[in-house]
């Protein structure tokens, strides 16, 4: 990475787990490493992932949004992590399940979308408010 001419990296999978780099407690980590080699680190967080419906046989990697809570885990772990910025797997990929936009009930051609069951339909934007404010409180 160092000889390639990059500026810096970013995880963008918002699995815990998946990779080494979707891993949040090894952020601090990756942070140290940039910030030491000059280089950019941004963790990506999301609110769950579930690709099932693509790929069927990626079942191990999909990520309950357990109401909100796994959200704020990846947010939290970002926010301790010392990274100056912070990304959020997705706006709006549905096939991942990794959307935060506003959500309803939906079902199409047997499958049932997820959506945020008693929290409001924009209960992620919220949440991504609530913890834009926190990091803009650390600086």
């Amino acid at each position: 990475m160092l000889r390639g001419g990059f500026d810096g990296f970013y995880t963008y999978f918002a699995t815990d787990g998946f990779t080494f780099g979707s891993t949040p407690s090894n952020w601090p980590h990756l942070a140290a490493w940039a910030k030491a080699n000059g280089l950019l680190f941004v963790p990506s967080v999301g609110p769950g992932y579930v690709d099932t419906r693509i790929r069927p046989w990626n079942g191990k990697n999909t990520r309950a949004r357990e109401d909100g809570a796994y959200y704020d885990r990846m947010f939290e772990s970002a926010l301790k992590s010392g990274a100056p910025l912070v990304s959020v797997t997705s706006f709006n990929e549905w096939h991942e399940g990794t959307q935060i936009e506003p959500a309803v009930p939906k079902t199409i051609e047997g499958y049932q979308y997820e959506d945020y069951g008693a929290r409001a339909p924009d209960y992620y934007l919220e949440r991504t408010r609530h913890w834009s404010e926190q990091w803009q409180r650390k600086e």
